[in-house]
């Protein structure tokens, strides 16, 4: 698969195989989907990482963004079904990306090869917008700056030199603006499994904001907790890779029986 050109949704790693199960990406606010291709070596050959773009970043900086998650959401479900013509793939999304993720998948519910649903770093989508999340997105310059970096996603370095706000806070804020405007909707759970990797650290995710995806599928829902905070993988990607190669080869092989279970990774 090509790196990505212009109006495409994927970007993979050019080595990764055709025939493997497909792990799909979905970035968080401001997030590179190309950060997370670095996880294919250590995917082992269990899976193909491809990175979701969302239309108006990266190659497709020219495209109009999408208005809200929705559109996103019905776009890149879209493409995925056309790009899998059989081929069993995850959804993964951090943060952002996990709503979208999840939004994803309510719409390629009927998909036999949509086989699990990973979302890393996220509330139950029936509790979002968060009041913080909607409170940042309606700041500007530093002050936006200064809440954002209460997620993590924000250097110290970066949030002290304003210089390099205007170049890196406008896309963050656009996203921010995506999440404060979503509005959940009631629908039939997931017919797929689910699993919740978390930071022990993260300081926006509560047990009581996890609870409400049980709701979400007919599944049973894993939680994985891993060091770290609302970044866990950054220090430690096999955080995220062990738990996928481990879903993939359970997933793909034979659906999960149901159940529930809570591990520390």
């Amino acid at each position: 698969m090509p790196a990505g050109h212009r109006g495409s949704w994927f970007v993979a790693d050019s080595e990764g195989a055709d025939d493997l199960p497909r792990v799909y990406c979905f970035a968080h606010a401001g997030g590179n989907v190309r950060t997370f291709l670095r996880w294919q070596a250590e995917l082992d050959g269990a899976a193909q990482v491809t990175g979701v773009v969302m239309p108006g970043r990266a190659h497709r900086y020219e495209e109009p963004p999408p208005a809200d998650v929705g559109e996103y959401a019905d776009g890149a479900a879209a493409a995925i079904a056309a790009a899998s013509a059989g081929r069993p793939f995850v959804l993964f999304g951090h943060s952002l990306g996990a709503l979208v993720a999840f939004e994803v998948a309510r719409r390629l519910a009927g998909a036999a090869e949509l086989r699990h649903l990973v979302a890393s770093a996220a509330s139950a989508p029936s509790l979002l917008p968060s009041a913080r999340v909607v409170e940042a997105a309606a700041l500007e310059g530093r002050a936006f700056a200064e809440a954002a970096g209460f997620f993590g996603g924000l250097p110290p370095e970066i949030l002290a030199n304003e210089e390099l706000h205007h170049l890196l806070l406008p896309v963050m804020r656009a996203d921010f603006r995506l999440v404060a405007r979503y509005r959940y909707r009631p629908a039939a759970p997931l017919p797929v499994g689910i699993s919740l990797l978390n930071g022990l650290d993260d300081p926006h995710i509560k047990a009581a904001g996890l609870g409400p995806w049980e709701a979400e599928t007919v599944q049973p829902v894993r939680r994985l907790w891993s060091p770290g905070g609302h970044f866990y993988f950054e220090d430690r990607p096999r955080a995220v890779t062990d738990a996928l190669r481990e879903l993939v080869a359970r997933e793909v092989a034979a659906p999960a029986s149901p159940g529930h279970s809570e591990l520390m990774i």
